[in-house]
């Protein structure tokens, strides 16, 4: 055996429990205020129906790239997985969206 096959695979990676819920939770902090922010966004532009829906998934893939771009090409060290980034959380802060969407519509369209 070569010492490259060695290395290969004996090698593990471990994770700080610690970082990664810090992590986590920033993400979390960051997806509800931009659900919120978004929702105001549309609401205010007057989108409804499927364009509405469009916007949370144009905000939604945003952050995730602008995530993605600020942890750099080493985004391992701080994320398990780019799909668990995208897809966490994605229902739970549509109901965020929705509700700012509908509130700030109503107050802005609405005679």
């Amino acid at each position: 055996m070569s010492n490259k096959s060695k290395t290969k695979s004996s090698d593990v990676v471990a994770y700080s429990e610690v970082a990664m819920r810090n992590n986590s939770a920033v993400v979390e902090y960051c997806r509800t205020s931009m659900a919120a922010l978004s929702g105001c966004t549309a609401g205010m532009l007057g989108f409804t129906g499927l364009y509405g829906a469009a916007f949370y998934i144009f905000a939604v893939t945003g952050l995730w790239g602008m995530l993605l771009l600020k942890a750099g090409s080493n985004w391992q060290e701080y994320f398990v997985s780019r799909k668990a980034l995208l897809t966490n959380g994605f229902f739970g802060q549509l109901f965020t969206y929705v509700l700012c969407w509908t509130f700030i519509y109503g107050m802005v369209h609405v005679y």
